[in-house]
């Protein structure tokens, strides 16, 4: 156990993760220069395309130190996006120590912040290392000065490294071998395995990802998950290596996976611990948090033939992603569908992206809400997510909707148009410190349900990229909250109803109006688009008829003649209005959840 190392790798996004486990894996001669690709352990199409990790990876590194002794070093790609942090937490505890990677250039940043801390309280052994030094715009040893000041870790540990050249990156092997402790652990006590990752396999069933703490297991062994109690006979464990390496046995200290024929989903929750049926543990470990969603929204297929398929893809993503719940949902408008919750307006999209790509299924979203709590004037409290189970306004006593503890660092220049934002988005609370000349740390306490909309894109754009922002909820607050309706042709569209700030109604309202005059299709009739709070309209667009010229053929003669057959064509029009129904298209939805540019 001695010679084994337990580290993840954690970062702000962009500050070469993922580049830098591709240098340790290539020095570690894991794989040849023509097997090589870029992102080795981001095995997702979405992944590569977007450049960032999604799904924490592990990879078991051998190395051969300066003295000759031989470590195996085993390595956890978390990702670096807010949203996926309880990604970085569950591989967190899997380790002793981290590497906070921090670019050379833009310095720390919001999210390294958010990870230190996070690898603070699971105990870990941090090693700082600069990345990105090649760059002409690098700073390292300002870098290093501000580590030392605002992350109060030692300078003296500092590393050096370019992840693209490969420059220094021997180095950190070298620490990572002296300074980060080995694994603590008896293999011959009873078996206590964390589980910190599942992933599906169709041939094989669920593979989970384990540290093994306490204990010894191999195949033939029957494991209990602690949690639900389930039993499973072991078939195979093994080690990461680029692809899955089978062993004899997994023992205290190591990181590996097991198979033991488990077909369904629920059974493997990532912070359970696995012990043995016939020698159990007496008590299970600490696990996590319960995972918090803060971001519901509706999916429907486009094609009503196509629910079974999304049932069945949903039930497969949410193997390897346990942030994702689902419930059935149905709509008047879009039929039926599921109501989903996410972590964040990102996972949102990967979700919808790789239901898109994967499973081939063509999706509608409903506009994205958060949860707010309900009082009612009988005493009752209702948890509400979904505008369709808003109550009736005459017995709500109060609503409070929750705040998060936004922490924003921008260069000095963009301070203004910063805080401008984050008053737009009813802000309190502000308060603001210099970490480092020339650079603010401002906090501000914000509604999550204005965050979500696009307040990210909004926050990138007037800092023209150089401003990062991480969040974590704080409470639940009274909230003036109204549900806005929108009409089309008089009768509602569920799918497009919102719960918003009274403050903000009039504005959304007239957005989602003049995004559907946009995409609606012209008809025979004209069609009144409408934003109603309860009976009261809030703002209105029309759809204007296509009309025949009935009067062309009419020339000369008396005026009534032409006014009769408009007439006729008026009371035509009328009648068609009341029978006549509006299509509304796909893009439509589409178009109101994109925000005001």
């Amino acid at each position: 156990m001695k010679n084994i190392r337990n580290f993840s790798i954690i970062a702000h996004i962009d500050h070469g993760k993922s580049t830098l486990a591709d240098r340790m894996i290539q020095l570690c001669d894991l794989v040849t220069d023509r097997e090589f690709k870029d992102q080795l352990l981001d095995n997702m199409d979405i992944e590569r395309e977007r450049g960032i990790t999604i799904k924490s990876q592990t990879i078991c590194l051998p190395y051969t130190a300066e003295d000759g002794s031989k470590y195996i070093l085993n390595l956890v790609d978390t990702p670096g996006h807010v949203d996926f942090s309880y990604e970085v937490s569950r591989a967190l505890s899997s380790c002793e120590g981290a590497l906070l990677l921090i670019d050379a250039a833009q310095g720390v940043e919001a999210q390294t912040l958010a990870n230190l801390y996070l690898a603070m309280e699971n105990d870990l052994e941090v090693i700082p290392v600069i990345n990105k030094i090649d760059l002409p715009s690098a700073e390292p040893e300002t870098v290093a000065l501000q580590i030392e000041e605002d992350l109060g870790l030692e300078s003296d540990n500092v590393q050096f490294c370019s992840a693209k050249t490969g420059k220094g990156v021997e180095n950190i092997f070298e620490a990572i071998v002296s300074l980060l402790p080995p694994p603590e652990g008896d293999p011959s006590s009873p078996l206590q395995a964390l589980i910190f990752d599942a992933n599906y396999d169709s041939f094989r069933g669920t593979i989970i990802s384990v540290r093994i703490i306490n204990g010894t297991v191999k195949p033939g062994d029957t494991i209990r998950f602690m949690s639900n109690n389930q039993e499973y006979k072991v078939d195979e464990v093994g080690l990461f290596k680029l692809n899955r390496e089978a062993q004899k046995q997994l023992s205290a200290g190591q990181v590996g996976y097991i198979l033991a024929g488990i077909k369904t989903v629920e059974d493997t929750r990532p912070g359970d611990t696995i012990t043995l049926a016939s020698a159990p543990a007496t008590s299970a470990l600490p696990g996590f948090k319960m995972v918090q969603q803060v971001v519901f929204s509706s999916l429907y297929p486009i094609s009503t033939d196509d629910y079974e398929d999304l049932a069945a893809a949903l039930e497969k993503l949410k193997l390897n992603d346990a942030a994702l719940t689902f419930e059935k949902d149905s709509s008047a408008a879009l039929g039926f569908g599921f109501r989903c919750g996410f972590l964040g307006l990102l996972h949102l999209e990967v979700i919808q992206e790789r239901l898109e790509r994967e499973f081939d299924i063509s999706l509608i979203l409903t506009v994205p809400s958060v949860q707010y709590t309900f009082h009612l004037s009988d005493g009752r409290e209702l948890q509400i997510d979904n505008p369709a189970h808003f109550p009736d306004p005459a017995n709500i006593a109060k609503i409070e909707e929750p705040f998060i503890k936004a922490t924003i660092l921008i260069p000095e220049r963009y301070m203004g148009v910063v805080m401008t934002l984050c008053m737009e988005r009813r802000g309190e609370n502000t308060s603001f410190h210099y970490p480092t000349p020339g650079r603010i740390e401002f906090q501000c306490e914000l509604p999550l349900a204005d965050v979500i909309y696009d307040f990210y894109d909004k926050l990138k754009s007037i800092t023209q990229g150089y401003g990062s922002f991480d969040y974590a909820m704080l409470d639940y607050r009274p909230s003036d909250l109204v549900k806005l309706d929108i009409l089309v042709n008089g009768e509602v569209v569920d799918a497009l109803s919102q719960l918003v700030h009274r403050k903000n109604s009039r504005a959304r309202g007239l957005h989602a109006c003049e995004m559907l005059k946009e995409e609606i299709p012209r008809q025979m009739f004209k069609i009144a688009i409408q934003a109603a709070i309860g009976g009261s309209i809030i703002a209105r667009t029309n759809v204007s008829a296509l009309r025949k010229d009935v009067t062309a053929k009419c020339y000369g003669g008396d005026i009534s003649r032409k006014r009769k057959l408009l007439e006729k064509q008026k009371a035509g029009k009328k009648r068609m209005k009341t029978v006549g129904n509006v299509d509304i298209p796909q893009t439509a939805f589409l178009a109101v959840l994109k925000s005001e540019q």
